[in-house]
């Protein structure tokens, strides 16, 4: 048996840790199971639930220390060390009457962990702390994940084939494959490269004119100033805005129950993620508006400037989880705390890829966050959100109105109460005269009772007065009725109330910011929910982030409240922890995210999860350069791009090598290109693009999408009545925007996305998840926006290629496939437009009798018919 050195061991109390003297004498070699690093996740997943985070433990027995397990708890010494079947700990977990939980039960597997360790002595890497308090130990085994490391800049490795290296991103991934014996795949054929590089940063395929310049420029140098210039394209940031939403869980309405109100004001913010990213703002910048723009702002919420009105409208990131709060629910308490459990977990997994949320209720099963760390991160947000003194969504937006609005609306007001005033002095006048006629007709003894009725107001009329207006209704001349008298007079004060209307229509228009803001002054309290249950609170607690973080590297803590902010300061101090070049998590979340929409897979394919129960990173010493060199630029998103799009990995073709293949069947070495399919959004996109039909106009309200006849959901203005559809609204061009302005509603997603995966925001989305269903070759079949879309396309065939159909065809490739056709595939495709021609033919509507002809002859159905085909074609949804 041989002494460790002395260790530190981390315990979560204040940034408290132990000074540990020597290794438990007698402790076995590290080959077989210990305690810290093999049954003390077992015990922590199954038991500590009732054995150790109570504040009286079940049967009175502890588990979270060895030395307690030996003091044991009613039942008498929990483990007899050497002994495993004699200790009652084991017995019961072999039996299954430990954990109580059937679906909790430990595996085989587990239980022999456990019995190896008992029977080789049930010691400790090392000796154990004198006492726990209330908080949850710490081991360093847990401390040591790789994910809670300090970033370090490693060295660039050499490889052998130093050509092939563009920057240092090919030198990483180079070294493992050469250790395997292998190396990059050739470069892509310059039409399928183009391509790939067009649908990365814009979401839609490049054009023929596109193609052709490339081909004939195909250098690193032209392909460098092609990054560059899709990068300038407003386009880009439409296409990475989208990728960043998922994570935001943005949506256009509330969620959380059937109702799903819409949110009117929501798409401010998806605007300013497309300005963000157009404009390169750098990426700690971004954090730290999302999470505390409203901390950051200078002028008064009441006369915002155009810059702090931009900050307000960040901080949108913080409320786009669902909320039914605006509306009936069962228990209104429940859904409040929903909604910042919600808001807990988009910011933990966007933002730190961890998944905080575990310890809700508990300690975390698997990471090291206790229970107290969740409330702690809680409160950093409890003053915005405030559970108790809670703002429903409609009084939580912000007014744009600035005092130089208000006072051009004041003036405009003005005017048009001079207006009012002419029209209404009109109006008595023919209302008079038209009373006066009114009265000619009747007895000279009622003219005066009826001039006293027609002054007094119809409420305060006596009896008598009612029953002459009763025997004599002509004398009831009002301003709603006089059109039945004088028509003349009544559209001459139509005329008057529309010119006043089209002043009030100059007003500058209010608008409102979907926002987070603290309420002055209150600062609330944050305590532990006893099991997660807010009916049960404990302790109050401070904010803070995760324990675990600061027990690793020196980060600023977040204050309780910043006396020198008008707000408490939590968030805007948090987003400053987040982006220290320090913090061991974000910069590597962000980067493996950026890694990810490129490659199709992260260094690390749990994007939202570096804990335990993550997948490790590939290439860790890649990550942390990529995290370490986007530190450095200035957390530039564009300098990240153009590293990756510029390495010679990103350029390579799909690979070929069979033993290269067999080798690395999920290409985790990156010796070539993974075939990728098209999201949602970037199916539809280009096939509006492809036909020549894409609206570019950028920004504005959502897109209203609305139920079809038959329940499917498509782009639209509903119009019905009483169940009744009414005639179809022209949407004037606003249905063939760009998806990422289409309307995100929970409950009613675009059925041409949902088919093809756009996720739904519950409440966002980590990692798209692309499948392959017979729904997706059904939508491309039947949806009626696909069909339009090949009519439009055969449409553009016909137009830029005369009536030549070996031209439409070549064409048809070119601007679906980015290349030529081949003579088989042409000669296959007129086949089939002759076809198809022949039978639309035989069709009722286009017999020479027939009453009503259709729009467009049997070759041009049958022309869309061969576009649509295409467009369902593997080679138009799949990328290489």
């Amino acid at each position: 048996m041989h002494q460790k050195p002395f260790v530190t061991l981390g315990l979560i109390v204040a940034g408290i840790s132990f000074l540990l003297p020597q290794v438990v004498a007698g402790s076995e070699p590290a080959d077989s199971p210990q305690f810290e690093t093999h049954v003390r996740a077992i015990f922590k997943k199954h038991c500590f639930h009732c054995h150790g985070e109570e504040e009286h433990p079940e049967g009175s027995l502890d588990l979270r220390l060895v030395r307690f397990m030996h003091s044991g708890g009613d039942s008498g010494p929990a483990i007899i060390p050497g002994a495993a079947d004699e200790s009652v700990l084991f017995q019961r977990m072999r039996d299954g009457e430990m954990p109580p939980d059937e679906s909790k039960l430990c595996s085989e597997e587990e239980l022999e962990i456990v019995r190896q360790w008992i029977e080789a002595g049930a010691t400790t890497l090392r000796p154990e702390p004198e006492s726990i308090d209330d908080t949850m130990l710490i081991t360093e085994e847990e401390r040591s994940h790789w994910s809670l490391q300090p970033i370090v800049r490693p060295s660039v490795p050499q490889v052998a084939d130093a050509e092939a290296v563009a920057n240092p991103i090919d030198a990483f991934l180079l070294a493992k494959l050469e250790a395997r014996g292998f190396g990059f795949s050739p470069r892509a054929p310059a039409n399928a490269l183009i391509r790939r590089l067009f649908i990365d940063l814009h979401g839609v395929p490049p054009t023929p004119q596109d193609v052709e310049a490339f081909a004939a420029d195909n250098d690193q140098v032209a392909w460098q100033q092609w990054i560059d210039r899709l990068l300038s394209k407003h386009e880009y940031g439409e296409r990475w805005a989208r990728h960043w939403l998922d994570v935001a869980g943005y949506a256009d309405s509330e969620g959380y129950n059937d109702v799903d109100a819409p949110r009117p004001h929501a798409w401010r913010y998806r605007d300013y993620v497309i300005r963000a990213f157009n404009n390169d703002k750098p990426f700690d910048r971004f954090i730290h508006e999302q999470l505390a723009g409203d901390e950051m702002i200078s002028t008064p919420l009441n006369n915002l400037s155009a810059e702090d009105a931009e900050l307000l409208t960040a901080t949108g990131f913080l409320r786009m989880a669902p909320d039914g709060t605006g509306g009936a629910v069962d228990d209104v308490n429940v859904a409040r705390n929903a909604t910042i459990a919600d808001t807990v977990t988009i910011v933990s997994s966007s933002l730190l890829a961890m998944t905080v949320g575990c310890a809700q209720c508990h300690d975390h099963r698997y990471d090291p966050i206790s229970h107290e760390d969740y409330f702690r991160f809680r409160a950093i947000f409890e003053p915005g959100f405030d559970w108790q003194k809670w703002r429903s969504p409609p009084k939580r937006l912000v007014s744009l109105y600035t005092d130089a609005m208000r006072a051009e609306a004041a003036k405009v007001e003005a005017e048009a109460k001079k207006l009012d005033a002419k029209r209404i002095a009109k109006q008595t006048e023919f209302i008079n005269a038209t009373f006066e006629k009114q009265l000619e007709k009747l007895p000279e003894e009622t003219h005066e009772l009826a001039r006293e009725t027609h002054k007094t107001p119809a409420k305060k009329r006596t009896d008598e007065q009612k029953a002459l207006i009763k025997k004599y209704p002509k004398l009831n001349v009002t301003a709603s009725s006089l059109y039945l008298y004088d028509r003349k007079a009544s559209d001459e004060l139509k005329a008057m109330a529309a010119e006043a209307k089209k002043v009030r229509d100059t007003k500058p228009k209010q608008e409102f910011v979907r926002a987070l803001t603290e309420v002055p002054g209150r600062v609330p309290v944050t305590q532990l929910f006893y099991r997660g249950d807010h009916e049960q609170p404990k302790q109050e607690l401070q904010p803070g982030g995760l324990t675990v973080v600061s027990m690793n590297v020196d980060l600023p803590e977040v204050p309780a409240n910043d006396t020198a902010l008008p707000t408490t300061g939590r968030r805007l101090a948090f987003a400053r922890r987040l982006t220290d070049p320090k913090h061991p998590l974000t910069a590597r979340a962000l980067v493996n995210r950026i890694w990810m929409h490129h490659f199709g897979r992260g260094l690390v394919t749990s994007p939202n999860d570096f804990g335990v129960l993550g997948q490790p990173p590939s290439h860790p010493e890649l990550l942390d350069w990529l995290a370490s060199e986007f530190i450095d630029s200035g957390w530039s998103l564009k300098h990240i791009h153009r590293l990756i799009l510029s390495s010679t990995a990103w350029q390579q073709q799909l690979r070929v090598a069979p033993d290269q293949i067999a080798a690395d069947p999920d290409n985790e070495l990156y010796g070539g290109a993974r075939l990728l399919r098209l999201d949602a959004e970037a199916i539809r996109d280009s096939m509006l693009a492809i036909a020549d039909q894409i609206n570019s106009k950028p920004f504005g309200p959502a897109i209203p999408v609305m139920p079809d006849p038959v329940g499917r959901f498509v782009i639209g203005i509903e119009n019905s009545s009483a169940g009744r559809p009414g005639a179809v609204i022209d949407m004037k061009g606003e249905d063939l925007r760009r998806s990422v302005y289409v309307q995100v509603r929970r409950s009613q997603p675009l059925s041409v996305l949902e088919a093809f995966d756009q996720p739904i925001m519950t409440p966002n989305c980590d990692l798209r998840r692309p499948s392959t269903s017979s729904t997706q070759s059904l939508m491309m079949l039947n949806s009626d926006q696909v069909l339009e879309y090949s009519r439009l396309l055969a449409e553009r065939l016909q137009r830029d290629a005369a009536d030549d159909l070996d031209t439409q065809i070549q064409l048809a490739w070119r601007l679906i496939f980015a290349r030529d056709c081949s003579d088989d595939e042409r000669a296959a495709a007129k086949d089939l437009v002759a076809e198809q021609a022949a039978i639309f033919a035989t069709q009722p509507a286009y017999k020479a009798d027939a009453k009503k002809k259709p729009q467009r002859t049997p070759d041009q159905e049958a022309l869309a018919t061969l576009c649509q085909m295409l467009f369902s074609s593997n080679e138009f949804l799949y990328v290489d």
